[in-house]
């Protein structure tokens, strides 16, 4: 890890929120990324993670692959969840486990904590890189005898536009 995070990665985007700038720093972040690593960065990886992070809301799968299908006839599912695995694989996307869904990492590339905030009202999620309660939990599993090596924490509730 390259030093303390900010606790706040992504918050909860605000009205006037310009995505079109999260999109294309998460483009770019993703190119450098796969580039230094020697990874392949091809037409197929780039395209779904632009569908990933085409809005601020988790996308299921199937989204995904309906939307590729609309420009690439014979996108299957497996072509789909490869690709899922190799952006999850390199810090590029999260999986938002309790909506079965993926969203753009708000730190790309780098291994944080990561803490989802799930609106139940809209779906829109906030991610924490909170070093504090990383280091409880490992506390927590340690005092059970387990070493957890990661940990993807997910709280729901409502975001600020829903509990308006």
């Amino acid at each position: 890890m390259a030093g303390p995070h900010p606790a706040t990665i992504a918050p909860f985007p605000a009205d006037d929120h310009d995505h079109s700038r999260c999109r294309e720093g998460a483009m770019a972040a993703a190119e450098a990324l796969c580039r230094r690593r020697g990874m392949r960065f091809t037409r197929l990886r780039r395209r779904i993670l632009e569908l990933v992070w085409e809005q601020h809301q988790p996308v299921k799968a199937y989204d995904l692959l309906a939307r590729l299908r609309e420009e690439r006839a014979g996108a299957a599912p497996p072509t789909v969840y490869r690709t899922l695995d190799f952006l999850l694989q390199q810090g590029l996307i999260h999986r938002v486990e309790s909506l079965n869904a993926y969203i753009g990492c708000g730190e790309p590339g780098h291994r944080h904590p990561v803490q989802l905030l799930v609106c139940r009202g809209c779906s829109a999620v906030a991610e924490l890189a909170d070093e504090e309660i990383a280091r409880l939990l490992q506390r927590k599993a340690g005092a059970l005898g387990f070493q957890a090596d990661t940990a993807v924490v997910e709280l729901e509730g409502v975001c600020p536009q829903c509990s308006r």
